[in-house]
């Protein structure tokens, strides 16, 4: 798969992520079947969910910045780096989904799982010899 259809991919993903959320604002999916059931109040889930959104957003922001849908205003290298952030975040949250009580949240696993795939496929070297960095093998 090439990186293009990768973040292509991850962006759908994302778009229904933040739409599970909202659901989750809006009282369509209870809360307490989300966030390992540590949340207490509407209050809690309200910031919790917000949180999330923005971050998935700041990631879709990221992800058309990668596949150049928008003018950059980050540098690539930085870009990357918070790729590679998110890829460690999504492992992690991997193993955290796998080891959640309800198979509501177990389920999740797949999405983070299929999300750290995409994100490495996205930062792997490409064919031309360039790096995701934007740079070859000697550093140009």
């Amino acid at each position: 798969m090439n990186p293009i259809t990768a973040i292509k991919i991850m962006l759908w993903i994302l778009l229904a992520v933040i739409l599970f959320h909202l659901s989750i604002i809006l009282k369509i999916v209870p809360y307490e079947l989300t966030w390992g059931g540590r949340l207490k109040n509407d209050s809690e889930m309200y910031v919790f969910e917000i949180i999330s959104i923005l971050i998935n957003l700041f990631l879709c922001v990221i992800l058309f910045i990668k596949g150049k849908y928008i003018r950059a205003f980050l540098s690539m290298k930085i870009v990357n780096i918070i790729l590679w952030v998110f890829l460690i975040l999504f492992g992690l949250n991997s193993v955290g989904n796998l080891l959640a009580e309800t198979n509501f949240e177990k389920f999740f696993t797949l999405v983070t799982f299929i999300s750290a795939l995409l994100i490495w496929i996205i930062l792997r070297k490409d064919r031309k010899g360039t790096h995701s960095n934007g740079f070859n093998k000697y550093g140009f």
